[in-house]
């Protein structure tokens, strides 16, 4: 596994309190009001049971993180300018301030939520694409929270680039979100002719919860425990030929413990609560549901067939301590298969002080140099 700790220190501070929304924190968090398809909840029942792989001996940095999510924030995200970057945000960097080529593309017809955005870089194409799954806490955010800097390289490298919207924890729990984010890929690639897309060529993006989703494309790939034939395109495959995961959480069950160990404030360990983000998203308390913990848990299907993987944490993320993201690049590099972990230094959950580091210059490259090796 190639471990990387050079990307440039900001001397910013990261704790700001409202980041606490975007991924984790379980202060107002509401149980969620429908559920999935049955028969796709069904197969996800027979999913495996998750094994941890070793835990790492570095020592990551503490950092005390406080405070909690505004009150009143809208269930379709923060207000404009609520969140480091704007409107389009949430903790994620700069907001995305490209035009779609299609806007409001239904992906499915389950809910009124299965849309997508396609942006377009110059030229005919077909062009290889990223699927970027938004930030959250898999209860808030939309579509536009693109990470807008790397957002806008990827489309001057001549990357598609799509935003897709996915059920949230208060329309409908686990595995909702994953069943539509495998859905919006095969939509995708069996549409790719009319949107000028590479079907062959295509990268999930994630950040925070959208990490996690993420990261469950690369290592479900073709099982058929998140399969729901509702969605369309059933022929049609879901893999994923690369992934790139910002600070996503693996196995909910470990988190509280895992922010203890790391020195993390108290309000940082409340995980497994039944009224956490993840709880919510489980629709079911983490602390009492095991089983759906290693259902909603990437590392619970790696197999040794997953496509190369770039991992990439802040030293002092608190909202997901740096072992829960890190245990994912541990598993899939025991798994034989290729991955890239880069531990940043100087920030903790995203982008939030003065100087971007997630979006900052060296790291935008270094994630296009990693998309160009594996899906160009």
């Amino acid at each position: 596994m190639r471990y990387r700790t050079s990307i440039p220190r900001t001397l910013a501070a990261v704790t700001l309190a409202t980041l606490l929304a975007a991924c984790g924190s379980s202060q107002g968090a509401a149980q969620p009001t429908a559920a999935p398809a049955a028969s796709a909840a069904a197969e996800a029942t027979s999913a495996p049971e998750a094994t941890a792989p070793p835990a790492s001996t570095a020592a990551p940095t503490a950092l005390a993180a406080t405070g909690a999510p505004p009150a009143g924030m809208p269930a379709g995200g923060p207000p404009a300018g609520a969140m480091p970057g704007g409107a389009g945000a949430f903790g994620a960097g700069s907001s995305f301030a490209a035009t779609p080529a299609f806007a409001d593309v239904a992906y499915a017809s389950a809910s009124a939520t299965q849309k997508l955005d396609v942006y377009l870089p110059e030229g005919d194409g077909p062009f290889p694409v990223v699927v970027n799954l938004h930030a959250g806490g898999f209860k808030f955010g939309d579509k536009g929270m693109i990470p807008g800097s790397i957002g806008q390289a990827l489309l001057d490298a001549g990357y598609a680039v799509v935003g897709v919207n996915y059920r949230l924890s208060g329309e409908a729990p686990f595995p909702a979100a994953v069943l539509d984010a495998r859905a919006a890929v095969r939509f995708l690639r069996a549409n790719a002719a009319k949107y000028k897309l590479d079907p062959n060529h295509i990268a999930a993006f994630g950040q925070s919860a959208g990490g996690n989703l993420a990261a469950m494309l690369g290592t479900v790939a073709e099982s058929k425990s998140f399969d729901d034939a509702s969605l369309g395109n059933t022929g049609v495959a879901s893999a994923v030929q690369a992934v790139v995961d910002w600070f996503g959480p693996t196995d909910f069950g470990q988190m509280d413990a895992q922010a203890a160990a790391q020195g993390c404030a108290a309000s940082d360990q409340t995980h497994g609560a039944a009224d956490s983000f993840e709880s919510a998203y489980l629709g079911a308390p983490v602390a009492t549901s095991p089983k759906l913990v290693a259902q909603a848990n990437p590392i619970t299907y790696i197999d040794g067939a997953e496509p190369p993987f770039l991992v990439q944490k802040g030293e002092q993320d608190c909202t997901v301590a740096v072992e829960n993201t890190r245990m994912l690049a541990d598993a899939l590099q025991a798994a034989g298969v290729t991955v890239e972990y880069d531990l940043l230094p100087g920030v903790g959950h995203g982008d939030t002080g003065s100087a971007p580091v997630f979006e900052g210059q060296a790291n935008i490259q270094r994630v296009l140099a990693f998309l160009d090796a594996h899906l160009k």
